[in-house]
């Protein structure tokens, strides 16, 4: 969340920041809040001082009389100081839940816009494939390589869900070991993470774990949800602690499954793997000073353009408009594949990278301890390196050829142990 002062210092640009982003908060509700609460924080403390004095003027040699007097003034103290703080806990409760509504800032150059067709493209790698033959998506080719099956899913556990078999099996495990054995040669402590996380986690990542809106699988009797990525699991790692300066940065990558809604998720856009219910993600996450994030974001953005790279798949980055960013990011990069089964192709979203400042950190309290021996919060960045299942999609559709088969990318063969899947 944001820090109180800044918002009532600045509440109308939180509030124009708030409505780029097509939000609802009040940043001028919290900044009044904000004002009241300081006024009954310091109304307390006059009370509180006055308790102390007449304390200490009970200590006194006193006449009768006095020390009545003394005594009910001192209740009255008393019952006062209870109310104060029942009405300034009611204010910081009422402050703190419309600061949690409040976004973070955008970043002065995100383009502005509603959604994802606002986005600025800013770089390609790679054209698109141009095939000599009628190619088909990658539902098809999953169908007739035996490789995918969505209809025992279906039977199962309900529609988005997948099986993957026979090859489809290792181009997952080898996906995430060839993005591993990257991360490892950058600095990168793998993790394989809880796939559940406590409520308050998800809420001070930035995910709302209950509602209509929600994306999150909530655990019924239970104060905890499924994970939608591991950028939950990783962020809460250091929640309430504060992190030795000379450690920083901490590199991190998290390999979880991913449980998503996807209310309302229907349509060619969301047809076959592109959007499911459950599916597998590596994640990175960094911890550092505040100075350094925007240096970090780049490193992020930079190794998931290799990691595509290395596939031979073209992509492009978008820099992200401001209505599709998110409460928690403050600039946010996504890597959009070239997919030649979507929509007689079209770029799909295969990761995103994104710097959410110290946002996070303030909700779920990490700091570290600065030069000046001030305790500061730091800064938090999370990136996709594979979304497995649209990676699946990505070299699928790609690398098809005109008999049926799927050529493997040569960097991935070593990974797989095969170059090319054919029918069955």
């Amino acid at each position: 969340m944001l820090d109180y002062k800044f918002i009532a210092e600045n509440a109308d640009t939180v509030a124009a920041n708030i409505a780029n982003r097509y939000m609802k908060a009040d940043a001028h509700a919290a900044a009044r809040l904000y004002t009241q609460r300081t006024e009954l924080t310091t109304a307390l403390q006059s009370l509180q001082q006055k308790r102390n004095t007449n304390a200490a003027a009970m200590k006194e040699k006193l006449e009768q009389e006095q020390r009545k007097a003394l005594i009910e003034e001192g209740k009255k103290l008393k019952e006062d100081i209870a109310a104060a703080e029942k009405e300034l806990a009611a204010v910081e409760k009422e402050l703190e839940t419309e600061v949690r509504k409040i976004p973070n800032m955008a970043h002065p150059d995100a383009p502005l816009g509603k959604e994802d067709k606002d986005n600025l493209e800013i770089k390609r790698v790679g054209e698109p494939v141009q095939f000599n033959f009628e190619s088909v998506d990658h539902v098809q080719l999953g169908q007739d390589l035996d490789i995918i099956d969505f209809d025992s899913a279906t039977k199962v556990s309900g529609t988005k869900f997948y099986y993957l078999k026979n090859e489809g099996v290792f181009l997952e495990l080898g996906l995430i070991r060839y993005a591993l054995d990257i991360l490892q040669r950058k600095g990168f402590t793998p993790f394989i993470t809880p796939d559940v996380a406590r409520t308050e986690i998800l809420e001070g990542i930035g995910f709302n774990p209950r509602g209509a809106e929600s994306n999150v699988y909530a655990l019924e009797g239970e104060d905890a949800c499924l994970v939608g990525t591991a950028e939950i699991t990783l962020g809460g790692y250091y929640s309430d602690t504060i992190l030795v300066k000379d450690k920083l940065p901490l590199r991190m990558a998290g390999l979880s499954h991913c449980f998503r809604r996807e209310a309302g998720a229907a349509g060619q856009f969301s047809r076959g793997l592109y959007r499911v219910h459950q599916f597998t993600k590596l994640e990175m996450f960094v911890y550092c000073l505040p100075e350094e994030s925007g240096q970090f974001h780049e490193e992020l953005r930079l190794i998931e353009e290799a990691i595509f790279t290395g596939l031979d798949i073209p992509f492009r980055v978008v820099d992200t408009c401001t209505g599709d960013l998110g409460a928690p990011a403050y600039r946010k990069w996504d890597l959009e594949a070239w997919m030649p089964g979507r929509n007689n192709g079209e770029w799909g979203e295969v990761t995103s990278t994104s710097n959410c400042t110290d946002y996070q950190a303030r909700r779920l309290n990490i700091r570290y301890k600065d030069d000046d021996g001030k305790n500061k919060f730091v800064h938090m960045l999370n990136g996709t390196a594979i979304a497995v299942s649209r990676a699946i999609i990505a070299i699928l559709e790609n690398f098809q050829q005109e008999d049926g088969s799927v050529r493997i990318p040569r960097n991935l063969v070593p990974y797989v142990g095969f170059d090319i899947i054919r029918k069955k």
